[in-house]
Order: structure tokens, then sequence, then C-alpha cells
């Protein structure tokens, strides 16, 4: 995986760039490829860091459908989630934990950058960029928390810095758009917001906590499995 995944985000960024011309069911192929993609890069990690692929891209579909189908704080080009939205937060879970892992004897480097740029990106947005973005604000101190007080801070500021890039990219290119306001509060909201990766910092957090309950539990089901064959089918 090290050697490789740089080409994760190449893949993620030619995804995007396809996308916006595609129809409904070619991005249904784009989905099924995704999947195929997430599958070979994580093939050979960790069962660890497997669980926790897997817990990122649950935590994040349910994310996905509460805040763009449910609640409408911001909406895919087509109007729908697309397919391959979810393979595509376990792509980017990767690349950040590889950025972090690349730079582990700058550790403290890296935690000070992603901790100014989201600082620095959170005033931006309340003074001089175009929209208005006080709910991205509002993510920024939620982000240098975890950034200063984690263990895992290292994981959060390499996905802070995968996730910039990835809505800065996507809303450019009209992939999907922030709107302007949240919903129902009428509290102005950048495009992409400011602290978007406070929202990962939390899929990560679930990842980081329920991945070792997830592996206990697959681990417990198999030995069931093995359990209930007849000694004789078993050798």
């Amino acid at each position: 995986m090290r050697r490789f995944w740089p080409l994760v985000p190449v893949y993620v960024a030619l995804l995007l760039w396809v996308d916006r011309g595609v129809t409904l069911h070619e991005q249904y192929a784009l989905g099924a490829l995704t999947w195929l993609v997430l599958i070979a890069a994580a093939w050979t990690l960790s069962p660890q860091r497997r669980a926790q692929v897997a817990v990122v891209v649950a935590a994040a579909t349910l994310g996905e459908v509460t805040g763009s189908l449910i609640w409408g704080v911001y909406h895919y080009r087509l109007d729908n989630l697309p397919l391959f939205v979810p393979p595509a937060h376990g792509l980017v879970y990767l690349t950040g934990i590889a950025l972090a892992a690349s730079l582990r004897r700058h550790t403290r480097a890296l935690v000070v950058a992603a901790a100014v740029a989201a600082v620095t990106w959170g005033i931006a947005g309340l003074t001089v960029l175009p929209r208005l973005d006080v709910a991205g604000a509002l993510g920024v101190p939620l982000l240098c928390l975890f950034l200063w007080r984690s263990r895992y801070r290292a994981t959060y500021a390499g996905v802070f810095f995968a996730v910039a890039a990835l809505e800065l990219y996507g809303t450019a290119i009209g992939t999907w758009q922030w709107e302007r306001g949240l919903p129902g509060s009428g509290i102005p909201d950048g495009n992409p917001p400011s602290g978007v990766a406070s929202g990962y910092v939390w899929f990560d957090v679930m990842a980081l906590l329920l991945a070792p309950a997830l592996l206990r539990t697959v681990r417990a089901a198999r030995s069931r499995t093995v359990g209930a064959v007849p000694r004789s089918l078993q050798a």
C-alpha cells in the first residue's frame, strides 16, 4: 500500500472529473469500479486497518444520507448519493493515514500545519472569502481540539489535508455544492465550509474506537463457524 498510495488521490481526482458528464447508469459503473479499487487498496492492509476502513465507510455513508439526502446541507450533481461516494470515503481515509505515516518523522510539523491551515481557513471564511462561512468556522475548534489532545493527532492531520483538497476540488468542478446556509437555521455556510474536516474527524474517531470491537466480532463468528464444522471435514 505504501508504494501505491499516491495513486489513490489521483484515482479519486479522475473519478470526480469523469463524473461531471456521466449519466445515472454510467455513475453506477463508476460506483462499482470504486468499490473494486477500495477492496484492492485494502487487500494488503492489516485486519485492524481493514476494520477501520469498514467503520469509516459505514459512518460516512450514514453522514452522507443525513447531511445530503435528508437535511439538504449539500447536493450532488444528480441530486442523489452517487454509489462511488461510500467507497471514496474509505479511499480518502487511506490517503490521510498514508500521508501521516509517510511524515511520521515530522508528526509535530504536520499537526501544526493542519491546525494553522484550519484556523486560517476559518478566519478567512468570516472575513475575506466571497461567501460568509459561520457554520464552517464553528467546526474548526473541534478539529483543533482533536489535533491538540488526541493520541491519533497525526491521523487526523493527514485526513484533514486529504479532505481539504477533496472538498476544494469537488466543489470547484461542480461534483457537489454546499447550500449558502444550513437548512432550518439560516446559519451561513461556505462552499466548502472551512470546518468540514471536523465531520471526518468523527468518522475517524468511530473507526479507531469501533474497529477493535468489529474485528473481535468477526473473529468470534469465524470461530463459531469453524467449530460447527465436523472434525472430519475440517481436516
